[in-house]
Order: C-alpha cells, then sequence, then structure tokens
C-alpha cells in the first residue's frame, strides 16, 4: 500500500518487482509468513527480483536451491531500504 501512494505521489510506475512485509506506521518492516509460497509464486509470474523483511533472510535460505536460484534478493529493515528499490532508474 505505501508503495502504491508513493507510486501515485511522485506519478511514477513501480517496476517489475515482487514484494512482502508488514509495514508499521514507523516505517520499519516486519516478517511475514508464507516465504516459500511467494517465492514460488513469484517465479511462476516471471518476476525474479524481490524485496523481503531482513527477519525472513532464514526463512529465504531454507528454500531448496534450485527454487532461489536465479533471484535477486533485498532484505529490508526499514520503507527507506524499499523506496529507492520500487522505480527504474530515470535516464538523462
Amino acid at each position: 500500500m505505501a508503495s502504491a501512494l508513493l507510486s501515485l505521489a511522485s506519478n511514477r510506475p513501480v517496476r517489475k518487482i515482487a514484494m512482502t512485509g508488514e509495514l508499521t506506521l514507523t516505517g520499519q518492516v516486519f516478517p511475514v509468513g508464507g516465504i516459500r509460497e511467494k517465492v514460488i509464486a513469484a517465479r511462476r509470474a516471471g518476476i525474479r527480483e524481490l524485496i523481503l523483511p531482513v527477519d525472513n533472510k532464514g526463512d529465504f535460505e531454507d528454500i531448496p536451491d534450485h527454487v532461489r536460484e536465479g533471484f535477486k534478493v533485498h532484505f529490508a529493515t526499514t520503507f527507506d531500504d524499499v523506496a529507492p528499490l520500487l522505480f527504474a532508474k530515470r535516464r538523462g
């Protein structure tokens, strides 16, 4: 939701990236369940870049190598870690 609002406010579309986590009112990114299922869903959708809560790093590492293969993963602690990853870099 926060990413969608930032996209709307900046009039910039979010690039093709999958993310999950719970965002607090103070901007902290909290862990969530179902990381394995969410990674598999991203793979099926053709998305190869993920943003996950740092506290879910162990859950991601528990996923078999053949499922994790080919993903670029960013682990976030706060929304300040997330925001710079949302938009394609502007040219020129």
